[in-house]
């Protein structure tokens, strides 16, 4: 249904362009009310330009295809008027409801385009029509289908490894229509060969906009998504750690002042924001609990991936451990400790039953921080004064869901504040004990989004909602679909193993 929906919206758009092309139905021998019939006025306007082929028709049928044929049809229509050049064909592609309506203003004759010879085009227009039509294909593919994707860390290690190379399908959950449409294509947020210069211009802006999609979002799917926590972010350190947790080590004045080591501090809006790759936890809604590492979702033990890694102490009978040993058992994180013969490895369980069966090891411990210990102000909702969590025991906290309402009040705002804020663009302040949104006096907030709740299987080396909270539906990207290559960079050789294999 939602894909019937999705057909029949994009053809109304279509047919509102052609309404604006009446003038050029008259003049190719059609009624002016033809182009003003939705759909219907599709079909005559691909006999004008002398489409008459099945297959045309079909491909109007397939979303995001049908955009690449309305731009095809508009373009093809230009030419039946004699309008080739370069720029008249970019117009007439891109904005057809602005173009031909100034174009009708113009005395103009239609050409048929099976018996009218069309002049010959020089070899630099060729370049340019083939580059055009070969970057527009490739922009509407990466935009609304597919995009690959390269995993840079560690935090779903096992189930993701750093070295992937993905493809990540948009069209599952339904694919979003960019925030920035004008920007330098196939760059994320930074132009090629610069270190900060933006690869986009922050004007037009486009409010969140998603197709729906062939399936809904699902828990335990791993979920690519833009980074909520990115959309403030020094130049000096982008990716590597974020402008907040910048701001809780070295104060705001600082962070803000300091431009030799934090360079500018800039805001990036939601489709230029860190792409990042983790397993979607919890759904909005549930209630999500964290017990020595073991996660419950409304009560009920969740979803154990069998790949899922944590930090393990490891004691040896020597002082030593080489390369070639961490190698065969596929570990790829760890150092030493203080003491010589203490090692902290990064593995899974099984590796690690397996790890303490050699000769040359004493001891293995999973490393589980304690309740109500080991309490960080870099874990979400950075209160511990109100809120005494870690990574391995954590909440419980309730998803936000679009439409649900929740009582607020200073003690609790914390884990809200930037739903209300950041994401829902409302303005709050907290005043005299009482909290203040859009200038109005608060105890309850409705949710206007879906949020959900992403974690790395590599729980101990993971960067993910337990620092930065919740993600809005509007960061959600696509699912990993496929690993198309692999690379191991620590050991410098190709993941042979892994190519074409599904992400689980």
């Amino acid at each position: 249904m939602n894909m019937i929906i999705t057909i029949l919206v994009l053809l109304l758009v279509f047919s509102l362009c052609a309404a604006c092309c009446s003038k050029f139905y008259v003049g190719a021998g059609y009624k002016r009310s033809d182009a003003f019939i939705p759909f219907y006025n599709l079909y005559v306007l691909s006999r004008i330009i002398g489409w008459d082929k099945w297959w045309c028709y079909v491909l109007l049928l397939f979303p995001y295809f049908n955009t690449f044929m309305a731009f095809l049809m508009f373009i093809e229509l230009a030419k039946c008027y004699n309008r080739f050049a370069f720029w008249e064909i970019v117009c007439a592609g891109f904005f057809p409801f602005i173009y031909f309506p100034l174009l009708s203003r113009q005395n103009v004759e239609y050409h048929d385009p099976k018996t009218t010879v069309r002049p010959p085009k020089g070899w630099v227009r060729d370049w340019l029509d083939a580059i055009l039509w070969a970057v527009l294909a490739a922009l509407i593919i990466r935009t609304f289908v597919f995009e690959m994707y390269t995993i840079p860390s560690s935090s779903m290690e096992g189930t993701l490894m750093t070295g992937d190379y993905l493809v990540v399908s948009k069209i599952g959950y339904g694919p979003r229509f960019p925030n920035t449409p004008l920007a330098f294509p196939f760059v994320h947020h930074t132009l090629p060969w610069t270190k900060t210069t933006k690869s986009y211009i922050e004007w037009p802006k486009i409010g969140y906009w998603r197709l729906p999609g062939f399936s809904s979002i699902k828990r335990n799917d791993p979920i690519v998504f833009n980074l909520p926590a990115g959309d403030t972010v020094s130049e000096e350190y982008q990716s590597n750690r974020t402008y907040y947790q910048l701001v809780r080590e070295y104060g705001r004045e600082r962070v803000y002042n300091d431009k030799q080591k934090f360079g500018r501090i800039i805001t990036r809006p939601v489709d230029k924001r860190e792409n990042y790759v983790k397993r979607l936890i919890a759904l909005p809604g549930d209630t999500l609990q964290i017990i020595d590492g073991v996660v419950y979702i409304n009560g009920e033990m969740g979803y154990q991936p069998p790949c899922m890694q944590h930090n393990y102490l490891v004691k040896l009978t020597g002082n030593n451990l080489s390369a070639k040993t961490l190698e065969k058992f596929n570990i790829y994180e760890g150092y030493r400790t203080y003491a010589p013969d203490e090692f902290i490895l990064n593995m899974n369980a099984a590796t690690a039953e397996k790890f303490g069966q050699q000769q040359f090891v004493k001891e293995v411990t999973k490393m589980i921080a304690q309740a109500d210990t080991d309490i960080s102000q870099e874990i979400f909702p950075n209160d511990t004064l109100h809120f005494k969590w870690n990574v391995d025991n954590y909440g419980p906290i309730v998803i936000p869901k679009e439409g649900t309402t929740v009582k607020i009040n200073p003690e609790n705002i914390a884990l809200y504040d930037r739903c209300i804020t950041a994401y829902e663009h409302n303005s709050m302040e907290i005043k005299d004990n009482k909290i203040f949104i859009n200038g109005k006096e608060a105890e309850e907030y409705t949710f206007k989004m879906d949020y959900y709740w992403m974690m790395g299987d590599n729980r101990h080396n993971s960067q993910d909602s337990r620092f930065w909270g919740y993600v809005p539906v509007d960061h959600i990207v696509g699912k990993p679909l496929m690993i198309w290559f692999s690379k191991d960079n620590t050991y410098h050789k190709i993941r042979w193993n892994r190519f074409f294999k599904f992400p689980k």
